[in-house]
């Protein structure tokens, strides 16, 4: 089975593996796991913003460790921004980039492996 991870599980995967549930790991060690180009997006401007210190590494870097750990990178379609518009908004819930991470899971009908309880 295919999974889309989201930025967060993404991050704990490459810097803190042991905040990972022994399910996630699970999973992440035996399915085949994507990566949205949308997590490397929301880290580069998390990054600009120094809202991410513990994570030092490239946009670079990054995709060469996911490649390096068998994951897949997923590229941004016009289907997955089309989708965005079936992602109900939330008023607790609004962060645009887990609504397109969201979109794209659903527009690829892939689980979302995600710490987030709101995507519950």
């Amino acid at each position: 089975m295919s999974y889309l991870i989201d930025t967060q599980i993404l991050i704990w995967t490459l810097v803190t593996p042991n905040k990972l549930a022994q399910q996630v790991k699970d999973t992440l060690d035996k399915e085949t796991i994507f990566v949205s180009q949308i997590s490397f997006f929301e880290i580069a401007i998390k990054q600009k913003l120094g809202k991410l210190t513990e994570l030092i590494f490239t946009i670079s870097q990054l995709t060469n460790f996911v490649e390096r750990d068998g994951f897949n990178l997923l590229g941004i379609e016009n289907r997955h921004i089309d989708a965005y518009a079936e992602i109900p908004l939330l008023a607790n819930h609004c962060d645009p980039f887990d609504r397109l991470l969201l979109a794209t899971a659903f527009s690829e009908n892939m689980p979302i492996i995600s710490a987030d309880e709101n995507f519950a």
